[in-house]
């Protein structure tokens, strides 16, 4: 097995050549690429000792469901778009699991709930016009789970003081404004440019808090 740190650095590094073939469109590097980054983040998770606890291993498949909405949102075919969007959502379910069998915060998430709200409110207001009739009741259920997500994160980092959930859930979510930028708004290689480091970076950022409660560190 690698070590965590080897793993993180082809991660980034494949991330830097997803980008270019991208940018390329070379279609068989992306694949690639792309999914070499994916197998990177779930590996560092499994290093870092993920499946010695229940957050771990909420952690790890959350990471796992990621590597397959990667593979799917590779096609932009109406139901590959779908498939990795509901990966994508078990996901976030699944990280927003793992925060909550951590322990929470209570008063933090209702304040998190509250700017979530506002923030939600604004980003479907954005969003939504531009979204074709099939994909709104999934967008709308997509945006509901990812800001549960942030709250779960901020109740678990207020209690537990690990900040880097929260910046690996904020990051997330950013990410995930690109990739809706790109696929209903504007389609661009500048929403990949700034969307895919943000993404990778974030998963990297969660897989890594499987450390402390697998005592790896």
């Amino acid at each position: 097995m690698l070590s965590p740190f080897t793993l993180t650095t082809a991660c980034l590094f494949s991330v830097l050549v997803f980008l270019a073939v991208d940018r390329l469109e070379w279609p068989a590097g992306r694949v690639i690429a792309k999914l070499t980054a994916s197998s990177c983040f779930v590996g560092v998770a499994v290093s870092l000792g993920a499946q010695q606890s229940i957050y771990g291993q909420l952690i790890l498949g959350a990471l796992v469901l990621g590597w397959l909405g990667d593979a799917l949102l590779l096609s932009r075919a109406p139901k590959a778009f779908m498939g990795g969007l509901g990966a994508f959502l078990l996901s976030h379910l699944l990280f927003a699991a793992a925060f909550v069998s951590g322990g929470w915060s209570l008063p933090a998430m209702g304040v998190a709930a509250a700017v979530a709200v506002a923030f939600g409110a604004g980003v479907l207001r954005w969003l939504l016009p531009h979204t074709p009739k099939e994909f709104k009741a999934p967008v709308l259920a997509y945006v509901v789970v990812i800001l549960a997500m942030c709250i779960a994160a901020t109740g678990h980092a207020v209690a537990s003081r690990h900040w880097a959930v929260l910046v690996g859930a904020l990051l997330f979510t950013a990410s995930d404004l690109s990739v809706a930028r790109d696929r209903f708004v504007r389609q661009g290689f500048v929403n990949r440019l700034w969307g895919w480091p943000t993404y990778f970076v974030a998963q990297l950022v969660l897989a890594w808090t499987v450390a402390a409660a697998a005592g790896a560190v």
